[in-house]
């Protein structure tokens, strides 16, 4: 999926499925739906299928933020 396919879909607020891609001293990347998004301030090992809502969504640098659903 593409970026501007994920912003059609899904809006802050919204609790999706993800996949953790890397741990950080800082949080965790997870990726759902071909989109990468930091969990700040949570800590999952790689590989790790975890439930995150969705806080923030930054359009102009493809970015959004996550916490633990």
């Amino acid at each position: 999926m593409s970026w501007q396919e994920f912003l059609a879909r899904h809006q802050a607020g919204d609790v999706i499925e993800g996949v953790v891609t890397a741990e950080v001293p800082f949080g965790s990347f997870v990726e759902s739906e071909g989109v990468t998004g930091l969990a700040y301030q949570e800590s999952w090992p790689v590989g790790t299928r975890v439930s995150v809502r969705i806080l923030e969504i930054d359009p102009e640098k493809q970015r959004f933020s996550l916490a633990s659903a």
